[in-house]
């Protein structure tokens, strides 16, 4: 194949979800209440621990601090996007901005991967070494772990972005979500090699993601003999299981099988995409007593300032 015909896809065109305009308009409304609303959420919880003193001297809410504002790049990635593909007949993206928005979705995806294993890790020493909490988990170790999460989605994205621009793109351009999968069906090439290296990649680093973190919640659980201790421990890491399990069954759905196509797949791609980084602050302040406290103390200061 020369290089001409490599290069004739200069845009792809992102499926809709329906061919009705009416339709279009009711999920534009929807899901800008969801991005909103995303936006609302994961800011008040990165202010409140930022303006809470205890929050902010605790290795757990700095560490929600920091996954607060990961969901907000992570839907900022695709959404905006998304909101405006409901708006536009065409829905098209050129190659270069598809090939860059896969590139952060990776590196953050990635990198709320990572770091919600450090938050797994968090929660072990506080429950089963407790005398030694805040000696292990000093402020400095807590600001290594949220780099080295940021650079391990980093490199993860950018083998998956190299793996991806190598191919070359000559037929159908039609995608029908914000992932991987999708776009290396288009190539006009044999992706089998590429598709069993994105699956150990993108695979591997999701499943063995969620082993780890199940498997850490467990040890907990089984370390603690009483009851009151287990009641504890399960208010606190239930919150923790509800986010693990809305961000990585979806992700593991789509990256650890081959890359065939489902119906499902696109609705899939939404839960992670968008509805995830909205339900994460609602989950955490809805059972979390210290950061609903801290909540109505910051808002009688702007009470009282205004």
């Amino acid at each position: 194949m020369d290089e001409n015909q490599t290069e004739v896809v200069r845009d792809f065109v992102l499926a809709g979800f329906s061919q009705i305009p009416s339709i279009e308009t009711g999920l534009f409304v929807l899901f800008l209440f969801f991005y909103v609303s995303t936006w609302i959420g994961n800011v008040l919880i990165m202010v409140t621990v930022a303006s809470d003193n205890y929050l902010n001297s605790s290795p757990m809410y700095f560490l929600l601090g920091n996954l607060s504002f990961l969901d907000l790049c992570y839907s900022t990635v695709t959404t905006p996007k998304l909101l405006a593909d409901f708006l536009d007949k065409d829905k098209l993206i050129p190659y270069d901005q598809c090939i860059v928005q896969l590139f952060f979705l990776h590196f953050v995806g990635a990198a709320e991967m990572f770091l919600l294993t450090v938050m797994a890790y968090d929660r072990y020493v506080a429950i089963c070494r407790p005398l030694h909490y805040t000696t292990i988990m000093s402020r400095g170790l807590c600001c290594v772990l949220v780099a080295a999460s940021w650079m391990g989605g980093f490199v993860h994205s950018t083998v998956q972005t190299i793996l991806t621009i190598r191919l070359p793109f000559c037929g159908p351009n039609q995608v029908t979500s914000f992932d991987v999968p999708p776009v290396i069906k288009l190539a006009c090439a044999d992706t089998f090699v590429i598709e069993l290296l994105m699956v150990s990649n993108s695979g591997l680093i999701s499943t063995s993601s969620f082993v780890v973190l199940v498997s850490s919640y467990s040890t907990i659980l089984v370390k603690i003999r009483s009851k009151e201790g287990r009641r504890k421990a399960l208010s606190t890491c239930g919150s923790h299981l509800m986010v693990v399990t809305l961000f990585f069954g979806p992700c593991i759905f789509i990256y650890a099988r081959p890359f065939s196509t489902f119906s499902v797949d696109k609705m899939v791609s939404v839960l992670y995409n968008v509805i995830t980084p909205m339900l994460n602050p609602l989950i955490y302040t809805l059972r979390n007593k210290e950061v609903k406290s801290a909540m109505q103390k910051l808002w009688i200061k702007i009470i009282t300032f205004t």
